[in-house]
C-alpha cells in the first residue's frame, strides 16, 4: 500500500531536492515528540519538532525546527526574526506550509520559510522529522536539514 497523499507529497520533495530518504508511516501517533519518540522507539531529542511562527508586524512565518526536549525561547525567536513573533494558529500554518499542525515536515511547504534550526539537533547521529501527517516520519542527519531547508542553525533555547 502506498502512502497517504500529505505523506506522498513530502516524499516528493525529498526526492525532488536529491535525498533517498524514505518516509514511513506508523500505526502510532506522532503528533508530539513523545508521541513519536516513543512510536519510532528512540530519545525524544532526536525528535525534530517543526514550531511555526507568525510574525506581529509583517505577519510572514518562521519555521523553528527544534529538538524535541527543548523548549524554545521566543525571544531568541523575535531577536532572529527582527520582529515581535507568536505561535501561528491552526489556519496560518495550514495555508502557509499546506499541511496540519502535529504533521508539518521541515520542506515540501506551499511557500517558502524562513528556517531556524536548533543547534542542538546536531548532537545526534540521526534524528527524525514530520513528514505531512501525525503518522508520517523520515530518518536523517541532522546536517541534512540545513541543505533541504536552507535554514540557520541557532541556539533556540
Amino acid at each position: 500500500m502506498g502512502l497517504s497523499p500529505r505523506a506522498q507529497k513530502v516524499q516528493d520533495s525529498l526526492k525532488a531536492k536529491g535525498f533517498s530518504l524514505e518516509v514511513v508511516e506508523l500505526p502510532d501517533s506522532t503528533r508530539t515528540a513523545a508521541e513519536a519518540a516513543q512510536a519510532i522507539g528512540c530519545q525524544v531529542g532526536q525528535i525534530v519538532k517543526s514550531l511555526v511562527f507568525k510574525t506581529r508586524q509583517t505577519e510572514r512565518p518562521v519555521l523553528v525546527l527544534a529538538s524535541g526536549s527543548n523548549r524554545v525561547d521566543e525571544q531568541k525567536i523575535e531577536r532572529l526574526a527582527g520582529e515581535p513573533v507568536g505561535k501561528a494558529d491552526a489556519e496560518f500554518v495550514r495555508r502557509h506550509t499546506g499541511f496540519a499542525i502535529g504533521g508539518v515536515p521541515p520542506l515540501g511547504h506551499d511557500t517558502p520559510l524562513e528556517t531556524l534550526i536548533d543547534e542542538d539537533l546536531l548532537k545526534y547521529e540521526e534524528v527524525w522529522a514530520a513528514a505531512g501527517t501525525p503518522h508520517a516520519v523520515f530518518r536523517l542527519r541532522p546536517t541534512d536539514l540545513e541543505e533541504m531547508t536552507g535554514g540557520q542553525v541557532v541556539s533556540i533555547t
